[in-house]
Protein backbone atom coordinates (compact mmCIF):
# COMPACT_ATOMS: atom_id res chain seq x y z
CA UNK A 1 0.00 0.00 0.00
CA UNK A 2 1.34 3.17 -1.13
CA UNK A 3 1.77 6.32 1.16
CA UNK A 4 1.27 9.00 -1.31
CA UNK A 5 1.56 9.32 -5.01
CA UNK A 6 2.06 12.21 -7.24
CA UNK A 7 -0.76 12.60 -9.84
CA UNK A 8 0.48 15.87 -11.37
CA UNK A 9 -2.32 17.95 -10.14
CA UNK A 10 -2.87 16.50 -6.34
CA UNK A 11 -0.94 13.97 -3.96
CA UNK A 12 -3.23 10.99 -3.24
CA UNK A 13 -2.42 10.49 0.40
CA UNK A 14 -3.25 6.97 2.66
CA UNK A 15 -5.30 8.23 5.48
CA UNK A 16 -3.30 6.94 8.05
CA UNK A 17 -5.66 7.70 10.86
CA UNK A 18 -7.82 5.50 9.54
CA UNK A 19 -5.97 2.28 9.14
CA UNK A 20 -6.10 -0.75 9.77
CA UNK A 21 -10.19 -0.53 9.94
CA UNK A 22 -10.34 1.64 6.55
CA UNK A 23 -8.43 2.10 3.30
CA UNK A 24 -9.09 5.85 2.88
CA UNK A 25 -6.98 8.01 0.17
CA UNK A 26 -7.17 11.72 0.47
CA UNK A 27 -7.09 14.00 -2.78
CA UNK A 28 -4.68 17.01 -1.75
CA UNK A 29 -5.38 19.43 -4.80
CA UNK A 30 -3.32 22.45 -2.78
CA UNK A 31 -0.53 23.01 0.18
CA UNK A 32 -3.45 23.60 2.87
CA UNK A 33 -4.38 19.98 2.34
CA UNK A 34 -1.16 19.61 2.49
CA UNK A 35 -0.38 21.25 5.37
CA UNK A 36 -3.55 19.76 7.23
CA UNK A 37 -2.62 16.30 6.73
CA UNK A 38 0.92 16.63 8.02
CA UNK A 39 -0.88 18.60 10.78
CA UNK A 40 -3.53 16.08 11.82
CA UNK A 41 -1.17 12.91 11.08
CA UNK A 42 -2.94 11.85 7.96
CA UNK A 43 0.31 10.95 6.73
CA UNK A 44 3.12 10.67 9.59
CA UNK A 45 6.81 9.69 9.81
CA UNK A 46 9.55 11.91 9.49
CA UNK A 47 10.63 11.22 6.29
CA UNK A 48 7.11 10.63 4.29
CA UNK A 49 6.15 14.12 5.94
CA UNK A 50 9.55 15.15 4.44
CA UNK A 51 7.84 13.86 0.93
CA UNK A 52 4.58 15.09 1.28
CA UNK A 53 5.86 18.96 2.16
CA UNK A 54 8.28 18.81 -1.21
CA UNK A 55 4.93 17.97 -3.12
CA UNK A 56 2.86 20.73 -0.76
CA UNK A 57 5.50 23.35 -2.29
CA UNK A 58 4.49 22.32 -5.94
CA UNK A 59 0.71 22.58 -5.38
CA UNK A 60 2.03 26.08 -3.75
CA UNK A 61 3.67 26.97 -6.66
CA UNK A 62 0.90 25.55 -8.97
CA UNK A 63 -1.87 28.16 -7.41
CA UNK A 64 0.45 30.97 -8.27
CA UNK A 65 -1.18 32.97 -11.10
CA UNK A 66 0.84 36.17 -13.05
CA UNK A 67 3.91 37.71 -11.99
CA UNK A 68 7.10 36.82 -12.20
CA UNK A 69 9.46 34.35 -11.01
CA UNK A 70 10.79 37.38 -8.02
CA UNK A 71 7.01 37.22 -7.37
CA UNK A 72 6.71 33.60 -7.18
CA UNK A 73 9.91 33.07 -5.15
CA UNK A 74 7.84 34.78 -2.21
CA UNK A 75 4.32 33.39 -3.18
CA UNK A 76 6.59 30.19 -1.73
CA UNK A 77 7.97 31.30 0.99
CA UNK A 78 4.27 32.09 2.34
CA UNK A 79 3.78 28.07 1.34
CA UNK A 80 6.69 27.30 3.00
CA UNK A 81 5.81 29.07 6.34
CA UNK A 82 2.82 27.18 6.37
CA UNK A 83 3.88 23.55 5.98
CA UNK A 84 6.97 24.22 8.54
CA UNK A 85 4.47 25.38 11.09
CA UNK A 86 2.64 22.29 11.27
CA UNK A 87 5.14 20.20 13.05
CA UNK A 88 8.22 21.33 14.28
CA UNK A 89 10.48 18.26 15.68
CA UNK A 90 10.72 15.98 12.26
CA UNK A 91 13.88 17.57 10.44
CA UNK A 92 12.83 16.40 7.12
CA UNK A 93 10.01 18.17 6.55
CA UNK A 94 12.43 21.20 7.21
CA UNK A 95 15.58 19.72 4.90
CA UNK A 96 12.79 18.48 1.95
CA UNK A 97 11.75 22.65 2.21
CA UNK A 98 14.88 24.61 1.86
CA UNK A 99 15.93 21.56 -0.72
CA UNK A 100 12.82 22.61 -2.51
CA UNK A 101 13.83 26.27 -2.15
CA UNK A 102 17.25 25.39 -3.10
CA UNK A 103 16.53 23.73 -6.68
CA UNK A 104 13.93 26.99 -7.26
CA UNK A 105 17.03 29.48 -6.89
CA UNK A 106 19.25 28.16 -9.74
CA UNK A 107 16.12 28.75 -11.81
CA UNK A 108 15.33 32.87 -11.32
CA UNK A 109 16.06 33.72 -14.55
CA UNK A 110 13.26 31.48 -16.01
CA UNK A 111 9.56 31.93 -16.30
CA UNK A 112 7.42 30.79 -13.62
CA UNK A 113 6.06 27.79 -15.41
CA UNK A 114 9.50 26.15 -16.28
CA UNK A 115 10.36 26.62 -12.51
CA UNK A 116 7.15 25.08 -11.45
CA UNK A 117 8.68 21.68 -14.07
CA UNK A 118 12.17 22.26 -11.79
CA UNK A 119 10.14 21.85 -8.56
CA UNK A 120 7.62 19.11 -10.04
CA UNK A 121 10.65 17.52 -10.51
CA UNK A 122 12.54 18.19 -7.45
CA UNK A 123 9.70 16.80 -5.55
CA UNK A 124 9.88 13.71 -7.28
CA UNK A 125 13.35 12.92 -7.04
CA UNK A 126 12.80 13.44 -3.09
CA UNK A 127 10.40 10.86 -3.04
CA UNK A 128 12.77 8.37 -5.48
CA UNK A 129 15.39 8.97 -3.55
CA UNK A 130 14.20 7.99 -0.14
CA UNK A 131 13.22 4.93 -1.06
CA UNK A 132 16.28 3.86 -2.20
CA UNK A 133 18.10 5.23 1.05
CA UNK A 134 15.67 3.30 3.05
CA UNK A 135 16.52 0.10 1.11
CA UNK A 136 20.40 0.90 1.55
CA UNK A 137 19.51 1.55 5.55
CA UNK A 138 17.89 -1.77 5.42
CA UNK A 139 21.16 -3.31 3.47
CA UNK A 140 23.66 -2.32 6.40
CA UNK A 141 21.08 -3.02 9.44
CA UNK A 142 20.67 -6.78 7.95
CA UNK A 143 24.10 -7.43 8.76
CA UNK A 144 23.50 -6.26 12.49
CA UNK A 145 20.31 -8.73 12.80
CA UNK A 146 21.50 -12.45 14.09
CA UNK A 147 19.30 -15.31 12.99
CA UNK A 148 16.23 -15.94 14.90
CA UNK A 149 16.70 -12.82 16.53
CA UNK A 150 13.59 -11.19 18.41
CA UNK A 151 13.27 -7.99 17.78
CA UNK A 152 11.79 -5.00 19.22
CA UNK A 153 10.16 -2.14 17.83
CA UNK A 154 8.36 1.04 18.75
CA UNK A 155 5.74 3.33 16.78
CA UNK A 156 6.58 3.12 13.16
CA UNK A 157 8.95 3.37 11.18
CA UNK A 158 7.81 1.16 8.04
CA UNK A 159 6.31 2.29 4.86
CA UNK A 160 3.98 4.31 6.23
CA UNK A 161 6.42 6.39 7.80
CA UNK A 162 8.11 6.46 4.41
CA UNK A 163 8.14 7.36 0.74
CA UNK A 164 8.32 3.72 0.70
CA UNK A 165 9.88 0.36 2.82
CA UNK A 166 10.65 2.03 5.91
CA UNK A 167 13.82 2.55 7.97
CA UNK A 168 13.75 0.86 11.61
CA UNK A 169 11.00 -1.64 9.47
CA UNK A 170 13.19 -1.57 6.31
CA UNK A 171 15.99 -3.25 8.11
CA UNK A 172 13.62 -6.10 9.34
CA UNK A 173 12.04 -6.55 6.12
CA UNK A 174 15.42 -6.76 4.47
CA UNK A 175 16.86 -9.56 7.31
CA UNK A 176 13.03 -11.49 6.38
CA UNK A 177 14.22 -11.41 3.16
CA UNK A 178 17.80 -12.92 4.11
CA UNK A 179 16.26 -15.68 5.46
CA UNK A 180 16.86 -14.91 9.07
CA UNK A 181 13.39 -15.84 10.53
CA UNK A 182 12.99 -12.97 12.48
CA UNK A 183 10.32 -12.74 14.65
CA UNK A 184 8.66 -8.71 15.72
CA UNK A 185 7.12 -7.56 19.21
CA UNK A 186 5.67 -4.09 18.27
CA UNK A 187 4.53 -2.10 21.17
CA UNK A 188 1.22 -0.47 20.62
CA UNK A 189 2.56 3.23 21.02
CA UNK A 190 0.01 5.08 23.13
CA UNK A 191 -1.44 7.41 22.73
CA UNK A 192 -1.97 6.74 18.71
CA UNK A 193 -1.07 3.59 18.45
CA UNK A 194 1.16 3.44 15.65
CA UNK A 195 2.51 0.56 16.56
CA UNK A 196 -0.90 -1.27 16.92
CA UNK A 197 -2.64 0.37 14.59
CA UNK A 198 0.03 0.44 11.61
CA UNK A 199 3.69 -1.80 12.29
CA UNK A 200 1.46 -4.83 13.56
CA UNK A 201 -0.79 -4.09 10.13
CA UNK A 202 2.34 -3.64 7.61
CA UNK A 203 4.44 -6.73 9.19
CA UNK A 204 1.30 -8.93 9.44
CA UNK A 205 1.08 -8.36 5.37
CA UNK A 206 4.18 -9.12 4.76
CA UNK A 207 3.91 -12.23 6.52
CA UNK A 208 6.06 -11.40 9.01
CA UNK A 209 5.86 -12.80 12.51
CA UNK A 210 4.62 -10.15 14.96
CA UNK A 211 3.19 -10.31 17.93
CA UNK A 212 1.68 -6.93 19.85
CA UNK A 213 2.29 -5.70 23.55
CA UNK A 214 1.45 -2.96 25.11
CA UNK A 215 4.16 -0.36 25.94
CA UNK A 216 4.36 -1.21 29.53
CA UNK A 217 5.23 -4.72 28.72
CA UNK A 218 8.89 -4.25 27.06
CA UNK A 219 10.75 -4.45 30.06
CA UNK A 220 9.30 -7.41 31.46
CA UNK A 221 9.53 -9.17 28.14
CA UNK A 222 13.65 -8.09 28.57
CA UNK A 223 13.59 -9.73 31.69
CA UNK A 224 12.25 -13.32 30.75
CA UNK A 225 15.07 -13.07 27.87
CA UNK A 226 12.65 -12.63 25.09
CA UNK A 227 14.44 -9.43 23.13
CA UNK A 228 17.76 -9.70 21.34
CA UNK A 229 17.67 -6.01 20.51
CA UNK A 230 15.48 -3.24 19.93
CA UNK A 231 15.59 -0.61 16.07
CA UNK A 232 13.15 2.27 16.13
CA UNK A 233 13.71 5.29 13.57
CA UNK A 234 14.18 8.83 14.67
CA UNK A 235 12.30 12.14 13.86
CA UNK A 236 15.68 13.80 14.50
CA UNK A 237 19.24 13.36 15.10
CA UNK A 238 21.85 15.65 16.81
CA UNK A 239 25.09 16.32 16.40
CA UNK A 240 26.34 14.18 19.37
CA UNK A 241 23.72 11.55 18.62
CA UNK A 242 21.01 12.19 20.64
CA UNK A 243 18.27 10.50 18.87
CA UNK A 244 14.27 12.57 18.82
CA UNK A 245 11.47 9.87 18.42
CA UNK A 246 8.19 9.01 19.80
CA UNK A 247 7.43 9.29 22.90
CA UNK A 248 8.29 5.79 25.09
CA UNK A 249 11.43 5.46 22.63
CA UNK A 250 13.76 7.05 25.65
CA UNK A 251 12.30 4.32 28.10
CA UNK A 252 13.67 1.44 25.84
CA UNK A 253 16.41 2.74 25.71
CA UNK A 254 17.05 2.54 29.49
CA UNK A 255 15.45 -0.84 29.89
CA UNK A 256 17.70 -2.59 26.77
CA UNK A 257 20.95 -0.45 28.54
CA UNK A 258 20.01 -2.10 32.09
CA UNK A 259 19.41 -5.61 30.00
CA UNK A 260 22.35 -5.36 27.81
CA UNK A 261 20.11 -5.37 24.87
CA UNK A 262 21.38 -4.00 21.46
CA UNK A 263 19.82 -0.42 20.69
CA UNK A 264 19.68 0.21 17.54
CA UNK A 265 18.29 3.31 15.93
CA UNK A 266 17.57 3.29 11.43
CA UNK A 267 17.18 6.59 9.71
CA UNK A 268 18.39 8.07 6.33
CA UNK A 269 20.90 11.10 5.93
CA UNK A 270 18.47 13.30 6.01
CA UNK A 271 17.05 12.88 9.51
CA UNK A 272 20.55 14.35 11.08
CA UNK A 273 20.95 18.20 12.03
CA UNK A 274 24.28 19.12 12.40
CA UNK A 275 23.50 22.11 13.27
CA UNK A 276 22.06 20.92 16.72
CA UNK A 277 25.32 20.03 19.16
CA UNK A 278 22.85 18.12 21.00
CA UNK A 279 19.05 16.64 21.80
CA UNK A 280 18.82 19.58 24.12
CA UNK A 281 18.10 21.68 21.26
CA UNK A 282 15.22 19.80 19.97
CA UNK A 283 11.99 21.06 19.86
CA UNK A 284 9.62 18.67 21.21
CA UNK A 285 6.26 19.17 19.75
CA UNK A 286 3.36 18.57 22.56
CA UNK A 287 -0.03 17.51 20.75
CA UNK A 288 -4.14 17.56 22.14
CA UNK A 289 -4.91 16.55 25.23
CA UNK A 290 -7.75 14.89 23.87
CA UNK A 291 -5.42 12.41 22.23
CA UNK A 292 -4.89 11.00 25.91
CA UNK A 293 -7.99 11.30 27.14
CA UNK A 294 -10.07 9.56 24.39
CA UNK A 295 -9.11 6.17 22.37
CA UNK A 296 -10.85 5.68 19.42
CA UNK A 297 -12.99 8.80 20.02
CA UNK A 298 -14.17 7.21 22.94
CA UNK A 299 -13.30 9.19 26.50
CA UNK A 300 -11.35 7.04 29.33
CA UNK A 301 -10.37 9.79 31.63
CA UNK A 302 -11.95 12.37 33.64
CA UNK A 303 -13.52 15.22 32.04
CA UNK A 304 -11.25 18.01 31.63
CA UNK A 305 -7.99 16.01 33.83
CA UNK A 306 -4.79 17.65 33.28
CA UNK A 307 -2.69 16.24 30.53
CA UNK A 308 1.21 16.14 29.66
CA UNK A 309 0.66 14.98 25.83
CA UNK A 310 4.88 15.34 24.12
CA UNK A 311 5.07 13.43 20.82
CA UNK A 312 8.73 12.91 21.34
CA UNK A 313 11.15 12.18 23.85
CA UNK A 314 14.85 12.47 23.53
CA UNK A 315 17.00 9.35 23.64
CA UNK A 316 21.00 10.23 24.62
CA UNK A 317 23.85 8.75 22.67
CA UNK A 318 25.24 6.86 25.15
CA UNK A 319 22.36 4.62 25.38
CA UNK A 320 22.20 4.24 21.42
CA UNK A 321 24.35 1.00 19.91
CA UNK A 322 24.35 2.00 16.44
CA UNK A 323 22.71 4.39 14.23
CA UNK A 324 22.32 2.48 10.75
CA UNK A 325 21.88 5.10 7.78
CA UNK A 326 22.31 4.55 4.09
CA UNK A 327 25.75 5.10 4.49
CA UNK A 328 26.59 2.76 6.51
CA UNK A 329 26.26 1.96 10.35
CA UNK A 330 27.93 4.97 12.43
CA UNK A 331 28.73 3.97 15.72
CA UNK A 332 30.16 5.75 18.91
CA UNK A 333 32.12 8.99 19.22
CA UNK A 334 28.89 9.76 16.99
CA UNK A 335 30.12 13.27 16.75
CA UNK A 336 32.97 12.30 14.66
CA UNK A 337 30.93 9.84 12.64
CA UNK A 338 27.93 11.51 11.54
CA UNK A 339 30.43 14.55 10.46
CA UNK A 340 31.57 12.06 8.46
CA UNK A 341 28.64 10.74 6.77
CA UNK A 342 27.13 14.17 6.16
CA UNK A 343 30.52 16.57 5.67
CA UNK A 344 29.70 18.45 8.83
CA UNK A 345 26.59 20.83 7.43
CA UNK A 346 23.57 21.24 8.62
CA UNK A 347 20.94 19.50 6.75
Amino acid sequence: METMSWQGDRLLLLDQQKLPSEIKQINCFDYLAVADAIRTMKVRGAPAIGAAAAFGMVLGAMEFSGGNVSALKKHLEKVAEVLLNTRPTAVNLFWAVKRMQQSMSVHLDETPAAVIKVLEKEAEEIFREDVELNKKIGYFGSKLIPQNAAILTHCNAGSLATAGYGTAIGVIRTAHSDGKQVTVFADETRPLLQGARLTAWELQEDRIPVTLITDSMAGYLMQLGKIDLVIVGADRIAANGDVANKIGTYSLAVLAKAHAIPFYVAAPYSTIDMALTDGSQIVIEERDHEEVRRIGGIMTAPVGIPVFNPAFDVTTARLISAIITDKGVVSAPYQEELKKITGGGSQ
